[in-house]
């Protein structure tokens, strides 16, 4: 027993010398209303080091926030005989609908490419699942364009010294949340980063969702489909049809 014991102990000393993340949002849900114009989420902790003893050099955290996966497929077009037209596509499987990543440090410099893909820790980690039998040079083209394009409407980033480090000790990250970001369950991870190895990570959930009239059309939308798309198409009817009768009597 006394050898089992001692096993043990020497088992998890080096866990217990690990140090642990404590973390926190400032926001566990966003509700997006007819007024909404983006938001901005606040992630913030501390690191408790063993003993209370803080490391000679600061640490790395990176915070990664990203929302649900969602299935998309990406075409490209050409102009064939004057006409532009979809000319090969490629489906991925778990494009995040948002993604958005901080560092203290630029993340080249955090950790080796095989750690990076492990966490996809960066744009250029990111795993896509692409679900097409394209060659590889292809696909990753096409997740170049993918990202290029969300980046472009804010639902990427990458933010190099994002996070604040204080006294090694309290640290803390701004994500803005677009206007147009999609519904759904988001995931805030903090990964605490020393000589290129995750030591300690941490995750906060958060709920963004439509309230209010955005939220009973969105509902409607979802579960009666059919009802939604005649009513949208007499709306638009009903709507021409007044505009053109206000045209004549002016």
């Amino acid at each position: 027993m006394r050898w089992l014991a001692l096993l043990w102990l020497l088992l998890a000393a080096p866990l217990a010398a690990q140090p642990r993340l404590i973390a926190d949002v400032s926001q566990s849900r966003i509700d997006i209303e007819y007024s909404f114009a983006g938001a901005e989420l606040l992630i913030f902790g501390a690191i408790q080091y063993p003993g209370g003893r803080t490391p000679e050099r600061p640490p790395d955290i990176a915070v990664i926030v990203r929302g649900p996966p969602q299935p998309i497929t990406v075409r490209r077009k050409e102009k064939v005989l004057g006409i532009w037209m979809n000319v090969d596509a490629v489906r991925f499987e778990t494009a995040p609908g948002f993604y958005a990543v901080a560092t203290s440090a630029p993340s080249t410099h955090l950790t080796d490419e095989r750690t990076a893909s492990i966490y996809e820790l960066g744009l250029d980690h990111l795993q896509l699942s692409p679900a097409s039998g394209n060659p590889p040079e292809e696909i990753r083209t096409f997740e170049e364009g993918l990202i290029d394009l969300r980046r472009r409407a804010g639902l990427y980033s990458e933010t190099a010294g994002g996070v604040d480090i204080v006294e090694k000790v309290l640290y803390r990250a701004r994500v803005a949340i677009p206007s147009d970001v999609p519904v759904g369950r988001y995931a805030a991870e903090i990964y605490l980063i020393r000589d290129g190895e995750v030591q300690a990570r941490a995750a906060r959930e958060i709920e963004i969702d439509k309230s209010g009239f955005e939220r009973a059309v969105y509902v409607a939308a979802q579960d009666y489909e059919v009802a939604y798309g005649l009513f949208a198409v007499a709306l638009a009817l009903v709507s021409g049809w007044a505009a053109s009768a206000l045209v004549r009597r002016g």
